[in-house]
C-alpha cells in the first residue's frame, strides 16, 4: 500500500509567512483548509492535468503536418 504524501510544511510556511505576510501566530491558528483557502485565493483554482484521453482528442483534431515550426512560417 503507498503512503500518502507528507504535508508540504516548509512550502506552507514560506507561502504562509513570504506571500500572505501572517504572523507566525495567525499562521499557527489557521487549519490547513483554511490555509488552503488562503492559497487558493492568491494563487488561483487549480487545474487538473490533461488525461490521456484529452490529449489523444486534441491529436486528433490537430495533427502533426510532419513540418517544423520554422519551416510553418516561412
Amino acid at each position: 500500500m503507498t503512503q500518502p504524501a507528507p504535508f508540504p510544511w516548509a512550502e506552507a510556511m514560506q507561502f504562509g509567512f513570504g506571500v500572505l505576510r501572517l504572523s507566525p501566530d495567525a499562521f499557527w491558528r489557521m487549519t490547513p483548509r483554511e490555509l488552503a483557502y488562503a492559497i487558493a485565493a492568491v494563487r488561483g483554482p487549480v487545474s487538473t492535468p490533461m488525461d490521456r484521453g484529452a490529449l489523444n482528442d486534441l491529436m486528433t483534431q490537430f495533427p502533426d503536418s510532419g513540418e517544423t515550426l520554422h519551416e510553418r512560417h516561412q
